[in-house]
Parts: C-alpha cells; structure tokens; sequence
C-alpha cells in the first residue's frame, strides 16, 4: 500500500464530501523517506493552512494523480529508489511544479546543479522553517507565474491557428519589420490587399497595437527572416 501522508487542515482535506468552501488554489507536494521530516514539514504547511501531501518514495509522487494547481515540490535530494536531482531532470521537460530541496548531505556540486537546472532553493537539514516557508512561497509563485505564461502562450497559438495561410504569411512579413509596399511586393499582391490581410490579422489575434502583434510573434517564435534594412 502506497504511504501517503496528506495534510492541509482539519477542514480542508482532498476528497472530503464536507469541504465546500475556498477550494485550495495551490498545492504543495513532500517527498522524504524520512516519516519525522514528512511530518514535520506537513505540520508547518497546516499551519498555514497550506494544502500538502506527502510521499516517502519517488515512485510514490510520480504515481499520484497531480491536480491542476499551482505547486511546490518539497525535494529530498537522498531518496530510497532514485537521487533527487535524477528526479528533478526526469521531470523537466513537463508541466512539473518548482522545485525546493531539502536534503542532510548537502554538498556544493549538488546544490549548484539543482539551481542551475532551475530549483528556487537547496535548504540543508536541519533548516529554518522561515528559510522554508519563503522558499515555497516564491516557487509557489514562480509556479503560478510559469503557467500563466503557458496558458497566455496556448491562447496565442489557438489564435494563429485561425489565421489563413495568406494571413500567415502576411504576418511573418510584417512582424520582420517589412513595410506594406514591400510586403506586397513580396507576396505580389497589392498595398490595399496587403493592409486587408494585416487588418484582419490584428483582428484574429487580438492585438491592440502593432507592436503588440510584433511581441505576440516573438512569444509565438515566428521566425523573423526579413527585414526592410535588408530590401535593395
């Protein structure tokens, strides 16, 4: 039976048919073979009224169903069935939450590749809970502040999406810095065709301005292959 140590407080537990209100609007995840140190740091997010659960494996946590959350993975870095940091990189390339690690071994090599590879903190046991507590309070807002980002970026991609493939085309030409003659030139079309495909592109993406529709190419890496410096 997986060891599962779930903690926020007395009233506001998941899956508890009483809980009605202030749904929690994070999460904080602990993996540590060590029960004390589980319990010890759950007892301090309770306090807090921070909702958390806590794993004594890796393979525990990556078996979880992970709720739709800003989050904070609370990291032992010496773990029974695989290295911290071996986590840390396993899980990078996904949504995954920000990282604190914990850990009574802490030694330089260590900790620097943790921040290099993006962890807020590397706390060495036994820690401050104050030295703790900020450190989940800013990877719980780096966190919401990364999926804001992504969500702003998938609204950006639905929207080029309903671009025409003329529009696209338009679009990468103007955002390169081409002005509408010479776009038109290029797609050899006319300026007043030109300034229609480029106003119902400000229109589809919502674009205010156009160097907001340049900004919003940028987030969206269309590539910029031209420029106006560059026509003879």
């Amino acid at each position: 039976m997986v060891s599962v140590h779930t903690l926020v407080s007395v009233r506001a537990t998941i899956g508890d048919p009483g809980y009605s209100v202030n749904p929690p609007d994070h999460i904080v995840f602990i993996v540590d073979d060590d029960r004390r140190i589980r319990e010890a740091v759950s007892d301090l997010l309770s306090s807090f009224d921070m909702q958390a659960v806590a794993f004594g494996s890796a393979a525990e946590y990556m078996a979880y169903a992970k709720p739709d959350l800003p989050a904070c993975l609370v990291l032992d870095v010496e773990l029974p069935d695989i290295n911290g940091l071996d986590l840390q990189s396993r899980i990078a390339q996904g949504d995954h939450p920000h990282i604190v690690f914990i850990t009574g071994h802490g030694d330089i090599p260590s900790s620097v590749r943790a921040i290099k590879s993006g962890a807020v903190d590397f706390l060495t046991k036994p820690f401050e809970e104050a030295d703790l507590m900020r450190a989940i309070n800013t990877a719980l807002a780096q966190n919401r502040q990364a999926r804001r980002k992504r969500a702003e970026l998938a609204d950006l991609r639905q929207r080029l999406l309903s671009l025409t493939p003329r529009e696209r085309e338009v679009l990468l030409l103007v955002a390169s810095g081409l002005l509408n003659k010479q776009a038109a030139a290029e797609l050899g079309v006319s300026e007043v065709t030109l300034q229609i495909h480029r106003g119902r592109i400000m229109k589809k993406m919502e674009a205010g301005s156009f160097a907001e529709l340049v900004r919003m190419a940028g987030a969206l890496e269309i590539p910029m292959t031209r420029s106006r410096h560059s026509q003879s």
